[in-house]
């Protein structure tokens, strides 16, 4: 009788646990904020060399961070088991919920200003159909990011939140999570050779 208490103990005290995941992690809202404000100055200002650092610095991370978790993260967690991924889901998802639309914001919120100011958008210039192409590349992957990573990512931390969590939704959410990632980061790669090719020429 008493290994059927001490077990119910575990078990709630797994429940409260989870029950205190926060899906919006307040402390990195500061920094969110910071970057919002930098990204609004620097688009309000035309400030050169700010639009230049939010653009390269917001898709440098979004890049490496769709490639890791596609390529490196992906493979590791699916040989992991459920519990291990709902544990490691507890923790990386919230800081997932705040970076990544962070870093999509900063790309796409400076990328067209800063095309613009170097007058690439100027359909003389011989950038001019580089950059249609890396619009509609970065307007896919920008779907994929906010409209099924983000809402997998949250729906992942809403099943963590449950009083009994289904393992085998999370396992589902996170490969969807996970193969979302790869697609983008391996579209990334192609941002990548549009965007030297612009800067090379």
């Amino acid at each position: 009788m008493s290994s059927e208490a001490e077990a119910l103990d575990r078990s709630d005290a797994i429940s409260t646990e989870r029950a205190k995941i926060q899906v919006v992690p307040i402390k990195g809202l500061p920094f969110v904020a910071v970057a919002i404000v930098f990204v609004a100055a620097s688009v309000i200002g035309n400030w050169k060399w700010g639009l230049i650092f939010s653009h390269v610095v917001g898709g440098g991370l979004w890049t490496a961070i769709d490639l890791f978790v596609g390529l490196v993260i992906g493979p590791i967690l699916g040989r992991l088991s459920i519990p291990a991924r709902a544990e490691f889901s507890a923790r990386f998802m919230p800081k997932m919920v705040i970076i990544m639309p962070t870093v999509v914001m900063m790309t796409l919120a400076t990328g067209f200003q800063v095309a613009r100011l170097l007058g690439n958008l100027a359909t003389s210039s011989p950038n001019h159909a580089w950059l249609i192409a890396s619009f509609c590349i970065v307007g896919v992957m920008a779907v994929i990011a906010l409209g099924i990573l983000e809402p997998a990512n949250i729906a992942v931390l809403f099943e963590m939140n449950k009083p009994v969590p289904n393992g085998e939704r999370i396992g589902r959410l996170m490969n969807r999570f996970i193969y979302t990632a790869g697609i983008t980061g391996i579209m990334q790669i192609a941002t990548l050779i549009i965007m030297t090719r612009v800067a090379s020429r």
